[in-house]
């Protein structure tokens, strides 16, 4: 039925007890207490599921408040709210009836898979190259067409060079997408992602994609644009329109944390100084780490075994830290992804550096 996969690539699930050192939870707002309150005050009111789609009973007061809170923090017309971000990406691409989707290589599966469930022709450029794009989008300008891009890149950490994408994006007539599902409540102004990192208009990246189950700490996503783009979404994205609504408990801690994230801005600013904290450490003990100033550290191992090897020795002295093997990332580039979090401290990061 199922394809073998080799023993150092073989996936399982484990339930870890120690430091971990590879959450998405960036800001720590997921253990909250407001944003425990307000799961549980929403449970108390509207229950525990959702009941349906949004377009059938899953649509409440909480889901309208979340959309309406990020379309402001986003500076778009309007939200909507999606079950996950993959759900998004996938039903975005397949709404918008594209001729042409051209695609970081280093993009999220979701939204490799996104140009792959769709039907149009999908280019892939070289990672975060402009160059490269610029000749598939001179070699291929054929129709509707879309560029789309992660914000932050989730394996390597690096940032999408998004000025240049987006004069690329106006010069060849091109949708611009941004997944900036770990740039949000990370980069810019107020945490307001990749796009406000380089003080970009909205009109210049049209279609934004903002994970909630990251710095956010909880579940689902948001797609924020136009009035035409939402609206044209809800009529037409299948993924939307066949999904149950995630609960509005889950909406209601999402507000809180959403408001926590842009009153508390001392958890960004401690993430910041924890970054620069690691990078400098790792660089006094000669650990050379790829190019990142984001919350996402990759240390570059190369053998699949020997990466996990590394990742059981260092959660046999309590620290989680998971090797991320192929097809996660390209062969031979097996990594120990190590993310930070403003819950950590100096120590902790001394003593992950000192084992490493």
């Amino acid at each position: 039925m199922f394809k073998s996969r080799h023993i150092d690539l073989y996936r399982s699930r484990h339930i870890y007890d120690g430091i971990i050192f590879c959450s998405n939870d960036y800001l720590g707002l997921s253990k909250h207490p407001k944003v425990i309150k307000a799961f549980k005050d929403g449970a108390d009111k509207y229950g525990v599921g959702s009941g349906g789609s949004q377009l059938v009973t899953g649509y409440t007061n909480a889901h309208r408040a979340v959309e309406d809170a990020f379309a402001e923090f986003l500076n778009r017309d309007r939200a909507l709210l999606f079950s996950s971000g993959y759900l998004a990406n996938i039903g975005i691409v397949a709404a918008l009836e594209l001729q042409s989707i051209f695609a970081d290589k280093f993009n999220h599966a979701s939204l490799i898979d996104a140009g792959l469930f769709s039907k149009a022709k999908m280019y892939r450029y070289a990672h975060n190259n402009i160059n490269s794009l610029k000749l598939r989008l001179e070699k291929f300008n054929n129709g509707q067409k879309i560029i789309i891009t992660d914000g932050v890149f989730s394996m390597n950490g690096d940032i999408a060079k998004l000025s240049e994408l987006s004069v690329l994006a106006k010069q060849h007539n091109a949708i611009l997408m941004v997944d900036d599902a770990h740039g949000i409540g990370v980069l810019g102004r107020n945490g307001q992602g990749t796009v406000a990192h380089f003080n970009l208009p909205a009109k210049n990246v049209p279609i934004v994609v903002a994970s909630l189950a990251k710095a956010i700490g909880c579940s689902g996503a948001i797609v924020a644009g136009s009035n035409a783009l939402i609206e044209g979404l809800i009529q037409f994205a299948r993924t939307y329109i066949y999904t149950t609504a995630i609960p509005p408990a889950i909406a209601n801690a999402c507000l809180a944390s959403l408001k926590i994230m842009q009153t508390e801005t001392w958890r960004r600013e401690k993430l910041t100084h924890l970054i620069n904290y690691f990078i400098n450490q790792a660089h006094n003990r000669n650990l050379t780490l790829l190019p990142s100033t984001t919350p996402i550290q990759s240390l570059i191992i190369g053998d699949a075994k020997k990466t996990m090897a590394v990742s059981q020795k260092l959660l046999t002295r309590g620290f989680v830290v998971v090797a991320i093997r192929p097809p996660s990332v390209p062969k031979n580039t097996s990594r120990l992804r190590i993310t930070l979090n403003c819950s950590h401290t100096e120590q902790q990061i001394n003593n992950l550096i000192e084992i490493l």
